[in-house]
């Protein structure tokens, strides 16, 4: 025993005292507790059942160009996967590669390209609240530069950049949980951002909201960047990047993904006269904001700044789009004809930046009628 000295009993019974008090005491002022009022252990949230099934594609699958001579580097506008309905969250999967290639930046002009997937803008990205996204970056080997992906739409230290910074052949990636509804932009964040940007390296990420969005007829994928060169615009034969433009804000192109006639001489958008068209639309930047119109039609809903939680506004001519944001824009085409997408900077149009919608269908004389058709489609037709 501790206190083994006949001597120290009674500081032993001393203590003993001491000890009795302060129970009594504690026991008077301590809540009584019965088992019926303690708290419940909180269970561990469960997961949908779907999180265990295979992982859903969260891109359109596509080769991956292997040309080492001059490409094809424009996103067509219909390359983006189907609504995602009314399922219920599942895992997605997304896979980049980042690739450097040369492609045709104009005719007869080519540009070196930093792209995900070997096209611009990048895959778009298409999820639902609640999925979890699980992104895996891989820096093609002949790459000369590292590359990454920040998503906007995720919640994590640089948007899932820290994760997946990856240097030539290297793959790295990170998971995610999808939890705000809304179109967001993604891009390429080494240092420095603008430089990756204007290369090519953007895109969109929707994440649609419980239950899907209205049902459209067509969903184009648009986005506008702008391309600093050293040669002056329209300048022939291999062009490269102006860091000095680039940091003073004067690019000699603006374009509609990625290249100048991208979605007027290669790839324009089509529909028919009465359907519903709708506009997933983000501007890449890195410096100028977009005041995005479709000449000779009206917005019947925009999303604006790409909110779906917010109420959508109706007929509205022209939406500004700032860097790093996005817009989803539905309209109805009643008459056929040619409409040209523009940004409402006019002189920008002389830069590169236009696109044409094709409307096929009958004519709708009570709502427009032309006095001189023929001399109309002449104009148009240049």
């Amino acid at each position: 025993m501790f206190f083994s000295d006949k001597n120290d009993k009674p500081l032993l019974a001393v203590v003993a005292a001491i000890f009795a008090i302060g129970l009594i005491g504690w026991t008077k002022g301590a809540p009584v507790v019965s088992p019926s009022t303690e708290p419940a252990m909180t269970a561990a949230p469960s997961l949908p059942a779907d999180y265990t099934a295979p992982p859903l594609s969260g891109t359109i699958a596509e080769r991956i160009p292997k040309d080492k001579g001059v490409i094809d580097i424009v996103r067509d506008p219909t390359d983006l996967p189907p609504p995602v309905g009314a399922r219920g969250p599942r895992k997605i999967k997304v896979n980049f590669t980042t690739i450097e290639v040369t492609g045709q930046l104009a005719d007869g002009t080519t540009y070196r390209y930093w792209t995900f997937n070997g096209k611009v803008p990048g895959p778009f990205v298409r999820v639902r609240t609640g999925d979890i996204v699980d992104v895996q970056l891989t820096n093609d080997a002949n790459s000369m530069m590292s590359h990454n992906v920040d998503f906007h739409a995720v919640q994590g230290p640089g948007g899932g950049a820290k994760a997946t910074e990856a240097g030539p052949g290297e793959t790295r990636g990170f998971e995610f949980r999808a939890e705000h509804p809304g179109l967001y932009v993604y891009h390429c964040a080494v240092s420095m951002a603008a430089q990756h940007i204007a290369n090519g390296m953007y895109g969109l990420i929707l994440v649609e909201p419980a239950g899907g969005l209205p049902k459209a007829d067509h969903e184009f994928y648009v986005m506008q960047s702008e391309i600093y060169t050293e040669a002056a615009f329209g300048s022939k034969g291999s062009q490269t990047q102006s860091y000095e433009k680039l940091m003073n804000e004067t690019p000699d192109y603006y374009v509609f993904n990625g290249a100048v006639g991208a979605l007027s001489d290669r790839k324009p958008l089509h529909a028919k006269t009465g359907d519903t068209v709708r506009i997933f639309f983000g501007d890449a930047g890195p410096n100028k904001t977009s005041s995005f119109h479709v000449v000779g039609a009206v917005f019947d809903r925009v999303y604006n700044l790409g909110s779906f939680t917010s109420p959508p506004v109706h007929d509205v001519q022209t939406v500004s789009v700032p860097p790093g944001g996005a817009t989803v824009a539905d309209l109805k085409v009643p008459v056929p004809g040619k409409f040209m997408l523009v940004d409402h900077a006019l002189s920008r149009v002389e830069r590169g930046l236009g696109g044409v919608l094709m409307v096929e269908g009958a004519p709708n004389p009570d709502l427009y009628r032309d006095f001189d058709p023929q001399r109309s489609a002449m104009v148009m037709s240049h």
